[in-house]
């Protein structure tokens, strides 16, 4: 029988304080370490418990992206792996939620009663009582990554400022950029090549290269996952572009993935109007499946 011993009664539950994570000073530590790094992961706690339980309000656990358990605990093993996969569908959801952990006498597993669903886990221990969980998701910010060629260029200008207004950490990759919007990070290619950038699956790349550096820049987002990739360029140059990048061994199916060329038909024509219409295309695409 899972946890036999792990119980704790009601009446008695302030008063362990073996398991309890609640003043734990490494537990901030971790998550800032983690958000630091740009690391997804999961916080489980312990908000109320009723009966006899095998954790008390405030026990923690931290999980990975990968689904481990990087610090804390609940209370007992048992339903780690439940708690795990419900976690996990939280993080790609990107959605807090409560679910509650049935402790189940062991006569009531015997006789069928434990079913479960997506927001319930039972578990048969010798407890009985019922724990909730709050599953937090912690999930790196949304980047807008602009690849430009230096010098000032009022669309890399624009997209800064409507990255930013839009909630996302704006990264700007170019040798020399002249801008009065201020990014969050500014990063010099010639000093730290497009090639060793960690980009992400939730990055949104713009490139405004203008052919000078389409090809090599392409090249090198393409060996990454990323959310969404656009190009600005004309019709002709695309297609010169898409069969250089063919000819260096590029899916076909990454070009398909391409915006290209890049934002919404909305009829811009100035550098601020164009702006607006990637801006909008990049909402777009991050709305996907989010409709109601």
């Amino acid at each position: 029988m899972c946890c036999e011993l792990s119980c704790v009664s009601e009446s008695h539950i302030y008063s362990y304080n073996f398991f309890s994570t609640v003043n734990n000073r490494e537990y901030p530590q971790i998550v800032s370490e983690l958000v630091n790094r740009g690391e997804e992961f999961v916080v489980a706690t312990v908000v109320r418990v009723s009966g006899s339980s095998i954790g008390k309000p405030g026990f923690k656990e931290v999980i990975s992206s990968d689904g481990k358990i990087i610090y804390g605990t609940l209370g007992g093993a048992c339903p780690d792996s439940a708690i795990i996969e419900r976690a996990m569908d939280a993080l790609k959801k990107g959605d807090a939620k409560t679910i509650k952990v049935f402790l189940e006498d062991a006569k009531d597993t015997i006789l069928g009663m434990s079913k479960g669903s997506d927001d319930e886990i039972h578990v048969e221990t010798n407890c009985g009582g019922v724990m909730d969980i709050f599953l937090e998701p912690f999930k790196r910010n949304e980047r807008l990554v602009i690849i430009g060629q230096g010098g000032r260029d009022e669309i890399e200008d624009s997209l800064v400022s409507l990255g930013k207004s839009i909630g996302m950490d704006v990264i700007v990759i170019d040798p020399n950029p002249m801008l009065n919007s201020k990014p969050d990070e500014v990063v010099d290619p010639l000093n730290a090549p497009i090639a060793d950038f960690n980009f992400n699956d939730e990055d949104f790349v713009v490139v405004l290269t203008k052919g000078s550096k389409d090809v090599q820049v392409i090249e090198a987002v393409s060996r990454h996952k990323v959310r969404y990739i656009g190009l600005l360029a004309s019709k002709k140059r695309i297609r010169e572009d898409f069969e250089a990048l063919e000819s260096k061994g590029i899916s076909k199916e990454f070009l398909k993935s391409i915006h290209a060329p890049i934002g919404l038909d909305i009829g811009a024509v100035t550098p601020q109007e164009i702006s607006l219409s990637i801006v909008s295309e990049i909402v777009a695409e991050r709305r996907k499946g989010k409709k109601e």
